[in-house]
């Protein structure tokens, strides 16, 4: 009766185990940005250059998105397959968008 209830317990505990590992792989994918998604597609060719500094992402349909950073200040540039264009510009905690069609 023993050996019957401590295996039961081992079989709980490894259960809970195995489910609470589960979930936190699922939240560390949650937690990524759109840009380390973006990275980690295989589908997609990225280059980075300058240490980090600078990437470019071309994906399948056409798009391309480039995010420099420049003594403290980051640019994205998003040029889209249709045409459109959109540039981000942080500096400071100031963001300016500008969207071409």
């Amino acid at each position: 009766m023993k050996k019957l209830i401590s295996y039961g317990l081992l079989v709980i505990f490894l259960s809970t185990a195995i489910i609470s590992c589960r979930n936190e792989q699922k939240e560390e994918e949650a937690e990524k940005t759109e840009v380390e998604r973006m990275m980690s597609d295989p589908d997609n060719k990225v280059e980075v250059k300058d240490g980090g500094d600078k990437i470019k992402i071309e994906t399948p349909e056409g798009d391309e998105i480039k995010i420099k950073k420049d003594d403290g200040e980051y640019k994205k540039k998003v040029d889209r397959a249709d045409g459109s264009e959109t540039k981000v510009k942080i500096d400071d905690g100031e963001v300016k968008v500008k969207t071409d069609n």
